[in-house]
């Protein structure tokens, strides 16, 4: 199957070119590039993956990398970022950049900030002044920045939270989309996307949904999960988003960076995803393999010469051995940190080619049963991912039938 999708914004344009139940292959092309999803998108919070530079990032195969909007309103500040000619340039990063905006903080920084209807009042925690960060400063900090996607200003919520404060996030988040929309002044090359809210309660999602996909938006965002949230509610709430966005635009599940989790919502249909996730574990010493995690600080590691991960193309496993990163890890961590690191993010984007080639080439079902199988060797899949699969028209069999 293909299909060119375009809409009205000329700076965000999908084009699907292969679809396997809920799961899709697709091309979406930004101002700085044509992005083929699946893809895993690192974190650069401030410019910057921590330890890695963009001539890796390239190397790692990362299309889109994220910034955010409040700490690089912070550090270095909008009007030097956009003094630099935005933070592709302050960088030197030629490919996408998507921004947060800056509404996640209200969960991470949340002894930092108080939300009203206004906006979210902050404390630095860097010097102690304040900061009020509304939907159109939101907007004209990343109209600032420049990335290709920017997102809406919206009312997050601690994705375990339960009650009224979830209702009123929701709401909020609609009335906020409106004045990002009425604020944004480069539509013509940045694509700003609504994100979807309603915590785990999916009458509340169902409204947002529909309110949120009737604004003509280059793309959407499933947010509010990945949170700590039972496996089984994350699933069926990305599932009943997917279900109602627009097939024509560009689907982005925020914060999900597990690969197992990974994989599910590509099978229920999401294009893309980001996670602080491959980096913060490698700082702890911890890999991502195709069978799983890789504890390098492990005793066992001292006198193992093999890759991280056998059969990996990147740099780190072609170079260096579990012995040598292991050696790093507990005296030198910044150098054991940045090795992981780029491998953990090489192996996101590698899951993800491979998931895009599986569906290009008709075969996706098996790649995902290939993949599980590695990951739980025994069969001992867990129930919540059988279920998730099995509602994408994917079986998982048992190792043992």
């Amino acid at each position: 199957m293909k299909g060119d999708k375009q809409n009205a914004h000329s700076a965000c344009r999908l084009e699907i070119e292969a679809v396997c139940g809920k799961a899709r292959a697709t091309v979406t092309h930004l101002p700085h590039i044509s992005a083929k999803t699946p893809m895993f998108m690192p974190v650069g919070t401030q410019g910057t993956v921590k330890g890695l530079t963009t001539d890796q990032l390239i190397e790692a195969n990362a299309q889109v990398i994220l910034g955010n909007t409040y700490h690089l309103a912070l550090r270095p500040g909008g009007d030097t970022v956009e003094a630099m000619g935005g933070l592709h340039e302050f960088m030197n990063w030629p490919r996408g950049i998507l921004t947060d905006s800056g509404g996640f903080q209200m969960v991470s920084l949340l002894r930092f900030s108080s939300v009203s209807e206004e906006g979210v009042h902050f404390q630095s925690p860097v010097d102690g002044t304040d900061m009020l960060l509304t939907p159109e400063k939101s907007i004209e900090l990343q109209n600032q920045i420049g990335a290709d996607i920017i997102m809406a200003l919206d009312d997050v919520v601690s994705s375990t939270v339960t009650g009224p404060r979830i209702e009123e996030a929701m709401h909020r988040t609609l009335r906020w989309i409106d004045r990002c929309i009425a604020a944004h002044a480069r539509p013509h090359d940045q694509n700003l996307f609504g994100i979807v809210q309603g915590g785990l309660d999916a009458k509340l999602r169902a409204t947002c949904l529909e309110e949120m996909t009737k604004r003509d938006l280059p793309g959407f965002a499933i947010g509010g999960l990945s949170g700590g949230e039972k496996k089984d509610s994350f699933w069926r709430i990305v599932d009943q988003c997917t279900e109602k966005l627009p097939t024509e635009k560009p689907r982005y599940c925020m914060g999900v960076g597990y690969p197992v989790d990974l994989m599910v919502c590509v099978a229920l249909g999401v294009d893309m995803f980001d996670c602080v996730y491959p980096a913060r574990t490698a700082r702890f010493g911890t890999a991502l393999v195709k069978t799983g995690l890789l504890k390098v600080k492990s005793s066992a590691m001292a006198k193992d010469f093999r890759p991280l991960d056998p059969g990996c193309e990147c740099t780190v496993c072609q170079n260096f051995t579990r012995a040598y990163i292991h050696s790093l890890t507990p005296k030198d961590g910044s150098t054991g940190a940045q090795l992981i690191t780029l491998h953990n993010i090489a192996y996101l984007t590698k899951l993800m080619s491979e998931a895009r080639a599986a569906l290009l080439e008709n075969r996706f079902p098996d790649f995902i049963r290939e993949f599980m199988h590695l990951q739980y060797p025994n069969g001992d899949f867990p129930a919540w991912a059988v279920e998730a699969f099995s509602s994408a028209g994917i079986e998982l069999s048992s190792a043992n039938s």
